[in-house]
């Protein structure tokens, strides 16, 4: 099972690594499009980078049109990670 400090950890380096987003501005009421700078694009990239890094599938996922922070994005995926572990 992931823990919740691991989960933001793993998409920090999702937002470093593929954006190239300084580590500061990385906070859970960031918004992944007005504060981190994301378009429509980008967000496939984002889901495509999130998939491979932890191992899961949501793409296909409803509950990603809700997601407008980063904290939110970590919350989903804890989620994600806690239904697979079941």
């Amino acid at each position: 099972m992931v823990s919740e400090q691991e989960v933001i950890k793993l998409t920090n380096e999702v937002f470093i690594d593929s954006f190239e987003i300084e580590k500061s501005k990385l906070v859970p009421e960031a918004n992944i499009f007005t504060d981190l700078g994301l378009d429509s694009l980008d967000v496939v990239d984002l889901v495509v980078a999130l998939q491979k890094k932890f191992a899961v599938t949501i793409r296909d996922d409803e509950r990603i049109r809700t997601i407008r922070t980063l904290g939110d994005l970590q919350q989903f995926i804890l989620t994600i990670k806690k239904e697979i572990g079941k």
